[in-house]
Parts: C-alpha cells; structure tokens; sequence
C-alpha cells in the first residue's frame, strides 16, 4: 500500500473515532508501527492531525490545549529538580522561550517507578517532544529500552546515551563528558608535581564516566592512581560519611597521596573540614578537587572544580529537539550525539605547593 493510500484511511479513521492509537493502526493497516509513526509525522507536519503519546488526535480546538493555541509544548523528564538538575532546567527553558515554546516538568526522585510515572502523566498530555534524563545510567540500557522504544514522539536525552542493541532507534543525545572531566582534574594534580593521587567516588551515575577518565589518566599522565573501593553515599547526611572520610585520609596516608579528587563538591568540602581537624593544611599537606562545582566555592577552602556544561547542556538539548519538532518529515535534521566539555575552576584548594621528594613522610598520620 503506497502512502497516499494510507494517508487517507488514516484520515478516514480519525475522522470516524476522534482519536488514534499506533499499535491498532499498524494492525489494522498490516504495516509496522515505525511506518505508522512516518505517516503520522508527515500528516502532523501537513496539519491534517496532532501527534500525542501513543497515536494522533484530531485538530480541533478541543484536542489543541496541550499546544496552548499555536505554542508548542514539550516535556522535560529529570531524577531531581535541585543541585545537578537546577541549571539544565532553566538552559532547557529559556531556549523553549526563546522559541516561543512552553516546558511541562517531571521530577523522578532517582527512582525508576516514580519515572514511569512522571513519563505517562508527560507524554499523557500529548506533549510534541521529551526532553529526557533517566533515573539510571548507561551501564542500565538494557533496563531502559522498551521503554524509550514505546515512546512515539522525538526524544533527546541529556547526560544519557544509550544505543543499539539496546535501544532499537537511535536517539539524539546531549551529555557532558565526565570522563575527560577526570582527566581534565588529573591532569591539573599531575602538573602541580603530583604522582600519587586518591580517589573517592559517590554512588552516582556520573561515577561510571568518572571512572573510565580515570583508567585512561593513569596511564597517560603516567601517575599512581588509587580509586577508594567504599563509594560515599550520593548525599553527605548519611551517617557512614564522617568514617568514610576518615577512611580515605587513612588510605590517602598509606599511599603518600597528597592530592585528591572527590565526587562531589559537598563530600570535598566535609573532606577538607575533617583533614584540617586532623592538623592538615590546604593545600601545602592535600590538595583537593571536587567534582561537579555546585557549591564548591562555598567550602571552608575554596575548592578548585571541574564544572560541567550543565545550563548550556539544557540550552543545547531543548534546541535539538525544537529544530526537530519544527522542521518537515523531508527536511528533519540528522540525529546527533553530542559530548559537552566541562572545565576546571581553579580556587585555593589547589594552589602549586612545592611537592616533597619523600611524600609518604610528609603527610601526617590519621589515628
């Protein structure tokens, strides 16, 4: 059957029922459902129908008060509206208004039903496109790719890149790249003289990148690497933090490591308050660079940062998927992949202290 044809016994169809769902369309027009999605955008871009979660409605003005009139309205799905999240939020909507178009906010809380929720209340709406962040990293593809599949409007994820086979379609995603974040922070250590350096990791999908930057750092800037084995907790009330910390001055004592990079800058700044207490000094005993750059310049110390891109993150993922939901079936942009580099603020945390010959004599002992 030509498309044309389909067309319009699609038209036909929604004229009879109102309302559209892929699956029974595919069925009913013996096609597959990614030609049935083709047809609905060419339609949707014609002005014949409105695209909405799972199939089409209508043009009415009845069926038109997710678009608020001619306003395009997209959703934006993310694990915490706070701290990471705060600034892609607001790079997200103030490139929706610089296109006229208006954001519908879904907040996870880092929890996987919560989610799927969040995604059918969104995409219920019928929303024009997602703007998407998932609750679980890339090592959780697998988990995730039913779920992204099923979604039957454009998607561009941020800080999230998932892929075949994971994921039938390719998706356009926006992500900073922590890994060279790592050896963006590696790097500075490694040029202030420093040959032994700790890591401490939280539990968090960001540790993931972290890691692989870290792996290729050390052989690359030829320095002694050693990554803490116990991941602080994602938030620093936890009880199990202050002997975590103490933990990681023993080993950073241990391995003469007189430099540091801690994910993230609340975990840093409790570091450097408890390797002062132990009569360290900042940064002629340890030096220290946090991760994330949130509150960093905040800390007792000032923390030297890697920050990344997160408000220009926003920006760039909310343009991708406007210049998509706006162009034509014909004339629709490639899809991209895009790595953001964050970069290194340097603050008093991190200054460039003669390193001693003997560093493992040098570094105070934590009882």
């Amino acid at each position: 059957m030509l498309a044309p044809e389909r067309h319009e016994l699609i038209l036909r169809s929604l004229r009879r029922h109102g309302r559209l769902r892929v699956a029974e369309l595919a069925a009913e027009l013996g096609v597959s459902a990614i030609t049935v999605r083709r047809d609905l955008a060419e339609l949707d871009s014609a002005g014949l129908l409105r695209r909405v979660h799972g199939g089409a409605v209508g043009t009415s003005p009845a069926a038109a008060s997710p678009r608020q009139g001619s306003q395009l309205t997209v959703g934006i799905v993310v694990p915490s509206s706070t701290f990471y999240y705060t600034d892609v939020i607001r790079g997200a909507e103030a490139m929706a208004d610089r296109y006229g178009a208006r954001l519908v906010l879904g907040v996870s809380g880092y929890d996987v039903a919560v989610e799927q929720e969040r995604l059918e209340k969104v995409l219920g709406i019928g929303v024009a496109g997602l703007l998407l962040s998932t609750a679980l990293g890339d090592d959780h593809a697998a988990e995730l790719g039913r779920t992204l599949d099923a979604i039957d409007v454009p998607v561009v994820l941020m800080e999230r890149a998932f892929g075949f086979p994971h994921v039938q379609r390719e998706y356009d995603h926006v992500r900073t790249d922590h890994a060279y974040g790592a050896m963006l922070a590696l790097r500075h250590l490694a040029s202030l003289g420093h040959r032994r350096i700790g890591i401490n990791l939280n539990a968090s999908v960001t540790a993931y990148w972290l890691r692989k930057g870290i792996a290729e750092a050390a052989d690359t800037l030829g320095v002694e690497l050693f990554v803490s084995p116990v991941a602080l907790p994602a938030r620093g009330e936890d009880p199990t933090t202050l002997a975590q910390l103490d933990a990681f001055l023993g080993e950073c004592q241990s391995h003469g490591a007189r430099a540091v990079l801690v994910h993230s800058d609340e975990h840093a700044a409790r570091l450097i308050e408890r390797a002062m207490e132990h009569g360290l000094r900042i940064p002629e005993d340890l030096a220290v660079i946090a991760y994330n750059d949130e509150t960093a310049a905040m800390a007792v110390v000032p923390l030297t940062a890697v920050c990344p891109p997160k408000l220009t993150l926003g920006e760039t993922a909310c343009e991708l998927l406007l210049r998509k939901l706006k162009s034509t079936p014909t004339h629709a942009p490639a899809t991209q992949h895009l790595s953001l580099l964050p970069e290194l603020r340097v603050r008093a945390s991190c200054g460039a202290a003669p390193i001693d010959a003997n560093p493992r004599s040098a570094v105070p002992r934590i009882d």
